[in-house]
């Protein structure tokens, strides 16, 4: 028997990548609406890579605090975005990492309820060959991983809605 044991409940986190694209600013979204179904928090990590870039054959490092801050940036500007159009939100961390997307991902969302990320927007063949990492993270998650549509979905047109449940999704041919 245990004594003076107390159990806090333990809100539980939902990940998030943001890349600032159409892809990720749906998946935050898709995260906030279920973050505040279930109670938890969200933390949106934005994941960026030192990069060099080729002069004259020879690599040229880029400025690693022009793109921290440039990652930093694209974070902010995404969740002020997707927060100002969804008008209430579930509590937000933000998360500026440096290394490889997935690894990084993963790792932040080891422990998580669910790890959410935006579908790849580049072609399949470019899928094929670089690996997306949305890709990886399915194949190597430790928690659920639900990958978003880019485009949300939409509802059909109205001549296609029902007001209830009484009356044909299809309306009779006149």
């Amino acid at each position: 028997m245990m004594q003076n044991a107390h159990h806090w409940p333990c809100r539980r986190t939902i990940v998030v990548g943001v890349d600032g694209s159409s892809g990720s600013k749906a998946a935050l979204r898709w995260a906030l609406e279920q973050a505040e179904r279930t109670g938890a928090d969200v933390e949106a990590v934005h994941v960026w890579t030192p990069d060099t870039t080729c002069y004259a054959c020879m690599p040229v490092p880029l400025d690693v605090d022009d793109l921290a801050d440039a990652a930093e940036t694209t974070l902010l500007d995404a969740l002020v975005e997707v927060t100002r159009e969804y008008g209430r939100s579930a509590p937000i961390r933000p998360r500026v990492l440096r290394g490889l997307p997935a690894e990084e991902l993963l790792h932040a969302a080891r422990h998580a309820q669910m790890l959410v990320l935006g579908a790849p927007t580049h072609g399949t063949m470019a899928g094929l060959l670089l690996g997306s990492v949305s890709h990886q993270c399915v194949q190597r998650a430790t928690c659920p991983v639900l990958v978003t549509p880019a485009v949300p979905h939409q509802l059909p047109p109205p001549s296609l809605r029902c007001a209830d449940a009484g009356q044909p999704a299809i309306p009779p041919r006149s």
